[in-house]
């Protein structure tokens, strides 16, 4: 048994009807995708743990060529809605395709999907090459075939000189990239990522976004699950907001930070100006363009109806009262401002 993790798509804990043995996972001959399919779409989505519900209809669908963001705290359902993906969970209710094939069926997906599960799943008494001829294997390459993919995938995640070593000597990043490598060895035109820099140092971390930038760039559609907005931010062209089981929104990084978060100021009082008794208030006698307004850090957050206007009624009210401003400025939208508005709590917070 691996020293680390079981084998990817080993999940002995479940009951039987909900996974797929390795043999039927084996099996497999690739797939096209059928021509003007979504990468995965799901309808109705929903599954359950004996009495949890850990999705609730999720509706989701994922563009071919895109890098779709599933955004959301820890146990929300970013796992669970993967290993649907994968075909490695049946569902409860509703249906989940990927390439307009249906998932659940192991060998009509298998060939077209790469899955990078959230816990390091590798062998660390065998070498990096040895682990990739293992998975190669559970892919159905042989001989030259996966020899060539080995040498392709170990190159490209940055590993041929460690490819001898036993990957129980490895880092957290190498470990991480390895992993990226053995679920490409089958060029997927469909790449799972499932929390994949937890443990990883910034410069692995970084590594490995520039590798699966280069991915997308080449044609890959990438769906990545994490609960850190600065890397969905920086990746993602499309986001998914899942929260205890549902899918809050989904749509393009841009639509969804104009929708949700584009109207917000930042004041902060200077250590020798009037500090009002009660800001929110002193802050809607102000303006009508008050919205809500939340403490952050050692000032506050102003959502406005039209900012600019805000900005001005609450300088003209700041020279009527003495109130002095260390800082008063627009607040760049971000993810952290959409997550907020639409759970009603920080994915910071959880």
């Amino acid at each position: 048994m691996p020293e680390e993790c079981t084998f990817t798509l080993t999940v002995d804990h479940l009951p039987a009807k909900d996974r797929l043995t390795v043999s039927e996972l084996s099996n497999s001959l690739p797939l096209r995708s059928k021509p003007g399919t979504a990468a995965v779409v799901s309808r109705d989505l929903s599954k359950t743990y004996g009495h949890t519900l850990a999705l609730d209809k999720v509706s989701i669908r994922v563009a071919p060529g895109s890098f779709y963001g599933l955004l959301g705290p820890n146990g929300a359902g970013k796992s669970t809605l993967m290993k649907l993906m994968v075909g490695v969970l049946a569902p409860t209710g509703g249906s989940i395709e990927v390439f307009g094939h249906k998932a659940g069926k192991g060998d009509e997906v298998r060939r077209m999907v790469g899955y990078v599960p959230q816990d390091v799943a590798l062998y660390g008494s065998l070498t990096g090459k040895q682990n990739l001829q293992f998975f190669g294997s559970m892919y159905g390459l042989s001989g030259q075939p996966l020899q060539q993919s080995i040498d392709e995938v170990l190159e490209f995640v940055g590993l041929t000189e460690k490819a001898g070593e036993a990957v129980k000597s490895y880092s957290g990043g190498m470990k991480r990239r390895l992993n990226i490598a053995a679920a490409l060895l089958h060029k997927p035109s469909l790449l799972l990522l499932d929390e994949p820099t937890v443990g990883v140092d910034p410069h692995s971390r970084q590594r490995m976004f520039d590798m699966l930038k280069h991915l997308q760039a080449q044609g890959a559609t990438i769906v990545y699950s994490s609960h850190y907005m600065e890397e969905v931010e920086e990746l993602c062209d499309t986001v998914g907001i899942i929260d205890h089981g549902k899918l809050v929104d989904q749509d393009p990084l841009p639509e969804l930070l104009a929708r949700y978060a584009g109207q917000e100021v930042y004041l902060e009082i200077a250590p020798d100006g009037t500090v009002p008794p009660d800001m929110p208030s002193w802050l809607a006698s102000c303006s009508n363009q008050v919205r809500s307004v939340r403490p952050l850090g050692s000032g506050w957050l102003a959502e406005a109806g039209n900012r600019a206007d805000l900005m001005a009624d609450v300088l003209a009210g700041a020279r009527r009262e003495t109130v002095n401003f260390r800082r008063l400025e627009l607040v760049k939208p971000s993810l952290e401002s959409v997550f907020l508005k639409l759970t009603g709590t920080s994915l910071r917070d959880e």
